[in-house]
C-alpha cells in the first residue's frame, strides 16, 4: 500500500503494518484475512455493502473468541486494556543454538 497515507487522510482512519521485528503478527494479520474472506469475497466490491451490514460484520469478528488472545474476544481484550496471554512460540534454534547442530535433526 504505497498510498496508504492518502487512505488514512480521505477515510480518517489508521493503516497499520506489521512490525518488521515481530513475525507473529503477519500470522495474526493472515488469519484476520481468512475471517473477513468469510463474509466479504476476495475482489467483491465494498460499496455494495452498506454501513450497517459493515458494522455487523465488525461486531461478529470482534466478538469471537480468539486462540492467540486466550480465548477472549478482542472487543473484550480492548474494553478491559488488559494485555492477552502470549502464546508461546516454536524456538528458532539456528539463531539460539548455533553450535548444536545435533538439535536439527
Amino acid at each position: 500500500m504505497s498510498k496508504h497515507h492518502l487512505l488514512t487522510a480521505q477515510c480518517n482512519m489508521s493503516v497499520y503494518f506489521c512490525d518488521a521485528s515481530s513475525p507473529w503478527q503477519k500470522g495474526t494479520n493472515e488469519n484476520t484475512n481468512g475471517l473477513l474472506r468469510q463474509y466479504l469475497p476476495k475482489g467483491k466490491n465494498l460499496g455494495l455493502y452498506s454501513q450497517e451490514q459493515l458494522d455487523k460484520i465488525a461486531l461478529q469478528l470482534n466478538t469471537r473468541p480468539r486462540k492467540i488472545l486466550g480465548f477472549k474476544t478482542p472487543l473484550e481484550v480492548f474494553q478491559t486494556g488488559v494485555e492477552p496471554p502470549r502464546v508461546a512460540r516454536r524456538p528458532n534454534f539456528l539463531r539460539e543454538y548455533p553450535n548444536e547442530k545435533y538439535l536439527l535433526t
